[in-house]
């Protein structure tokens, strides 16, 4: 039976995993037998600014914000694995990880393959035939990033966990209760999972980058990246209706994003499974962070 409650997400981190409802985020993290969790409650500029709630505009939103509450999230589990009492990121610390990381991935996935395609495009003018060929390139991009860093031992411990989260949010809205023996029949592919969105990005570029034409290239990455924030926020309304809908129109579209998180989840055991119940709870409870 199908559960009537909060819509949680979340993501691995170094040796657990982060949950997320619309009201709370807690970080549970294996360490020495134990589960550390933390659990603080959430804050949304969209509350200040209900506007931001709008579609598309939300997605934009959701994507700076979760990027920011994953480097938190990181940086906190970072700390309990390798017991690091320092104080966690401060704001300007974490406004420069993400920073970092949207150049990083406007570089490889925007800069990088614009360039390259025109290299490899040679005479062809069409601009549609242009846009169509970056968008691949980006997306072989894409593929060989995840194949090269999928058999590094810490990564695919960290896409255990990454399988751990999603089945545990499977079986929360299953309507099961939240125990090891219920959540490992679960499959570890979600279709609101972070994986499928950068997917489904990379396709939607394609179609709107299509309708710019095939300027030079200073104007071609200028304009890819100031319209990042409205590809964001289509692929995040598809994603939400991907998550909602059974339909076949929807489960077909969505395969694609489900069969390349086969390169980003893998199957956990029970103790990683814990770890993600113990998240899940606690962002579905009202109490504290704790040692268990």
């Amino acid at each position: 039976m199908k559960r009537e409650g909060p819509a949680i997400g979340g993501q691995a981190v170094l040796e657990g995993v982060m949950m997320r409802s619309p009201k709370y985020t807690a970080i549970a993290v294996r360490k020495d037998g134990e589960i550390v969790i933390k659990k603080e409650e959430n804050f949304s500029i969209s509350d200040q600014y209900p506007f931001l709630k709008a579609p598309i505009l939300r997605g934009a939103v959701a994507l700076i914000e979760m990027l920011v509450v994953g480097v938190r999230a990181l940086s906190y589990s970072a700390g309990v694995v390798s017991d690091d009492d320092e104080e966690e990121l401060n704001s300007r610390d974490i406004f420069l990880a993400v920073v970092m990381a949207l150049a990083f991935a406007l570089l490889l996935f925007i800069v990088f393959p614009t360039i390259l395609t025109k290299f490899i495009a040679g005479s062809i003018k069409n601009p549609f035939l242009l846009n169509l060929i970056e968008g691949l390139v980006r997306i072989l991009v894409f593929l060989l990033y995840l194949i090269s860093i999928s058999s590094m031992k810490d990564i695919k411990r960290f896409f255990e966990y990454h399988g751990a989260e999603h089945k545990a949010v499977h079986c929360y809205e299953s309507g099961e209760e939240l125990t090891i023996e219920n959540a490992k029949k679960y499959t570890t592919l979600h279709p609101r999972c972070g994986t499928s969105f950068l997917l489904v990005v990379m396709v939607v570029s394609i179609l709107l980058f299509s309708m710019l034409g095939w300027p030079g290239i200073v104007a071609r990455i200028t304009f890819r990246v100031l319209l990042f924030p409205m590809v964001a926020g289509i692929s995040y309304e598809f994603i939400k209706l991907a998550g909602k809908s059974n339909s076949v129109l929807v489960r077909l579209l969505s395969a694609p994003g489900l069969w390349l998180q086969k390169l980003t989840t893998r199957e956990p055991d029970d103790s990683q499974l814990e770890v993600a119940l113990e998240a899940l709870k606690c962002v579905l409870s009202g109490g504290d962070g704790f040692v268990r």
